[in-house]
């Protein structure tokens, strides 16, 4: 590929976002280039005291429609997508009086944010672009000729390569331009589509798009030899897409992963009811806990299993305060994730200059819809996001004995807590907070086993007489298909139950529960997570 120059004589420019734009539009006048313009952009060139010709000038033809009609015109695309190399298309372009347009610079209608703030429909209908995408994908398409700008970040660029060509362009920069164009009206077009099916209530619509933009090149991927970028998507869910990074390294692959679960496992919890902590490693909790304070709820989701949370990723649904940020910075930890923090904290936590803190405003809403993706081999899986939250739940009471007050609290903590474990999950919980977590195990029945062993290694270590799981409730994210998962619980300690129910055993369940004089609660909600 040679640079082919291009020189730049005209340039159309047509945009929302008006950042920059009187810079950049000075500068190309300094390299005698004609500027032709669009309503208000024309306008904000012209009481900038430079010459701008109105695009009516050059089509002939008025804005219209309330402006829906000003672009779509063939002196426009002509000028756009006529070949220059090309003697047909020349002598059409002379034939029909049309000029070439050598430098397109358009941003789109604030569609995206006009469905974030709320907008009616008729509203979100009027932003939707469709001159704009139309000269993008033209001039993007003729890139060989025509060098097409979607963002003021790339104002500079353009104007270096002026400088240092005489005026011109180079392939090079007109076909990386080109690439970004199309994933721009690629992401905008996913964005409306996706807004259509939400509010047409299409669960399967017949072609599903996902467009984000750029957050962050990363260093790799899950690992080192895969290449890895974070997009952030339309959806302005509050979390590690929306954060603002205090201190630290910069997120990895893992981070944000493990962040992401963090938060979203924190968002359970609410802040006016409760302080709460949770403590991740590889996506999946090993410590949960509420407590009066942040220090109070984090020492106790330590205590659940003192090993794991060496590196790990710490979520609290508070301002985080200085005595937590105290116990946190104890061991190695990642990255810590809050709605906000004290100053006095920030100061604790930057003595730990590689330890990211990240504030993200507010928690995000475990009831909110939304959508989810995963890929896999020539497909994608789409789904709603599971916004099944416990305290909504209607809970049967299977046994003969009923959960006491506390075992029903623990109850609707552990189950809150599971939702957010790889599966098959146990979470024994004790006093609202976990005490045994059993995570990702092919058998529920290991998954007890795993989730009890563990509690017999945080009572060693912690120099207690007996496992926490003794006088525990647990979890269950699934049913217990047989009677020998709950059967391992009830050994660790459990003294009540919480599961889903929907077994064709249930009954052999239920009865084996009331032999031991077990409570069982079901709740009719599976939260499977893999």
């Amino acid at each position: 590929m040679t640079d082919h120059p291009r020189r730049v004589t005209r340039a159309l420019l047509s945009v929302s976002d008006k950042s920059g734009l009187i810079d950049f539009a000075r500068a190309l006048s300094a390299h005698n280039i004609e500027l032709v313009s669009t309503g208000g952009t024309a306008k904000a060139i012209a009481e900038a005291g430079l010459k701008v010709h109105d695009v009516s000038e050059l089509t002939g033809f008025p804005e219209m429609m309330d402006g829906r009609v000003k672009t779509l015109h063939p002196k426009v695309h002509g000028g756009l997508l006529a070949i220059r190399d090309n003697a047909e298309h020349a002598q059409a372009m002379k034939a029909h009086g049309i000029a070439p347009i050598d430098l397109l610079v358009v941003n789109l209608y604030p569609f995206e944010a006009t469905v974030e703030k709320g907008a009616d429909f008729a509203e979100c209908i009027e932003n939707i672009d469709i001159g704009g995408p139309a000269m993008i994908r033209a001039a993007a398409k003729n890139h060989d000729d025509v060098a097409v700008v979607v963002e003021a970040s790339d104002y500079q660029a353009v104007l270096d390569e002026l400088n240092a060509h005489q005026g011109a362009t180079t392939l090079t920069l007109r076909r990386r331009l080109a690439a970004k164009a199309y994933a721009r009206t690629a992401a905008y077009d996913a964005a409306i589509s996706n807004w259509f099916a939400g509010e047409l209530n299409t669960e399967a619509p017949d072609f599903r798009a996902f467009g984000g933009r750029l957050i962050q090149a990363l260093r790799y991927g899950e690992n080192p030899h895969q290449k890895a970028a974070f997009y952030r998507l339309p959806d302005k869910r509050p979390g590690v897409s929306t954060v603002r990074q205090l201190q630290g390294k910069e997120l990895s692959y893992n981070n944000i992963n493990d962040t992401d679960a963090a938060y979203e496992c924190i968002g359970e919890f609410d802040p006016k009811r409760t302080a709460a902590c949770a403590i991740i490693k590889h996506a999946n909790p090993c410590g949960v806990a509420e407590g009066p304070d942040l220090v109070t709820a984090y020492r106790r989701a330590f205590a659940c299993d003192t090993q794991s949370p060496y590196g790990g990723i710490i979520a609290v649904n508070r301002t985080l305060d200085a005595d937590a940020a105290r116990a946190i910075t104890e061991i190695l930890t990642e990255v810590i994730i809050a709605p906000d923090a004290t100053e006095e904290a920030i100061a604790i936590i930057a003595k730990r200059r590689n330890l990211r803190l990240l504030l993200a405003g507010t928690l995000p809403d475990p009831r909110a819809m939304g959508l989810t993706a995963k890929t896999v081999a020539g497909g994608l899986l789409v789904q709603t996001r599971d916004n099944a939250v416990v305290d909504d739940m209607v809970l049967k009471v299977a046994t003969r004995r009923a959960p006491t007050e506390k075992e029903m609290r623990d109850l609707m903590f552990a189950f809150r807590v599971a939702k957010h474990v790889k599966s098959n999950t146990i979470v024994y919980a004790k006093d609202l907070a976990t005490v045994g977590i059993g995570a990702g195990q092919m058998s529920r029945v290991d998954s007890a086993r795993i989730a009890a062993r563990k509690a017999q290694d945080a009572a060693a270590e912690l120099k207690l007489a007996e496992p926490l799981t003794k006088g525990s409730v647990v979890a269950s994210d699934a049913f217990f298909p047989f009677a020998d998962g709950m059967l391992a619980c009830i050994e660790a300690g459990a003294t009540a139950v919480i599961q889903p129910g929907g077994s064709i055993r249930d009954d052999e369940v239920i009865k084996a529960a009331d032999e031991h004089d077990i409570a069982m609660v079901l709740t009719g909600t599976r939260h499977f997570r893999h």
